[in-house]
């Protein structure tokens, strides 16, 4: 079963002060996440990620199309009880703790009175926050409550979570722990369905992602899918600074960093730079084809349609 169906889900919004004029945030988006799997949901910002959240959530009402979640509708309240929701600016009252906030959001999700103590302190360590659970949230910075919000997301447990932008806000180490704890709820068993416009997250983390661009989907499919074609092109990497002349005469791309040099050139012209090299008594550390990456796929979609010739559909 999909823990995500989304069919034909459109958001149209009137706009202007005086004379309205309608504004298409999402156009009839068709979609499936399979139960289990991380998904990213990728756009530049304006796409239509949060609109597309929003509309899951029940926040906002669809101008057309429908969506099941866990295999119920949208407004079921027994579906809202399994899922979880971070989103991209949560709002927090200043003047509770991370723990009384916890508590709150536990008795609001349905956890057990005699439960609930024990569930806010592991969350408050999972999320990487245990000494401070007694510290208002009006001293913590934006990482922190950002983290707080994960926390109220997945304290109940839910079987499918929804994070609007999770990895704002946060240094590297703090991104570097979100992406330990998507995966940990992976194998939980769950489903991450999650937003982002950081392309390194999701080339990290997910099993499939989507692209939206203009409130229309771009293009969806597994990562090592999108980025299994090759540009024709070779990495060589070796040893020292020297870059032999008859190397640079095949057209290679060259670039000293340390004691290694690394060029690109045509995948044709591999056999004689190596040969080069080994004249020159040069030690060979790798030779990697140039494949696509999850940037290039993404900048490709966001091109006006037949802007980029040879462009995948």
């Amino acid at each position: 079963m999909a823990a995500i169906e989304i069919l034909g889900l459109e958001k149209t919004y009137n706009v202007g002060f005086w004379r309205k004029k309608p504004k298409c945030a999402l156009r009839p988006l068709h979609l499936a996440v399979e139960e289990g799997e991380i998904f990213g949901f990728l756009g530049p910002n304006g796409a239509g990620k949060t609109t597309t959240l929003k509309l899951l959530m029940g926040l906002v009402y669809p101008t057309g199309g429908s969506a099941r979640i866990l295999g119920m509708e949208i407004n079921d309240p027994r579906m809202k009880a399994q899922i979880g929701f971070l989103p991209e600016q949560p709002y927090f009252y200043d003047y509770l703790t991370a723990r009384e906030l916890l508590e709150y959001y536990g008795q609001l999700s349905g956890v057990a009175a005699k439960e609930r103590s024990r569930k806010v302190e592991a969350v408050l360590a999972r999320v990487g926050l245990p000494d401070v659970g007694g510290v208002q949230l009006r001293k913590f910075s934006k990482g922190m409550l950002q983290r707080v919000g994960i926390a109220q997301a997945i304290l109940h447990d839910p079987r499918l979570v929804f994070f609007d932008e999770p990895m704002s806000g946060l240094d590297p180490m703090g991104r570097r722990e979100v992406r330990d704890l998507m995966e940990q709820l992976k194998l939980e068993g769950k489903t991450v369905f999650f937003s982002t416009h950081i392309l390194s997250d999701a080339e990290a983390l997910c099993d499939r992602v989507a692209i939206i661009h203009l409130g229309e989907l771009r293009g969806v499919g597994r990562v090592a899918d999108l980025t299994a074609s090759v540009h024709g092109k070779v990495e060589l990497v070796w040893e020292g600074t020297a870059v032999p002349a008859a190397l640079r005469a095949l057209g290679g791309e060259c670039h000293v960093t340390g004691d290694t040099v690394r060029a690109v050139l045509p995948e044709a012209s591999q056999d004689a730079a190596i040969d080069a090299l080994r004249r020159e008594h040069l030690r060979l550390v790798s030779v990697i084809p140039v494949r696509t990456s999850l940037e290039d796929y993404f900048v490709q979609k966001l091109q006006p349609a037949g802007a980029v010739a040879g462009a995948r559909s």
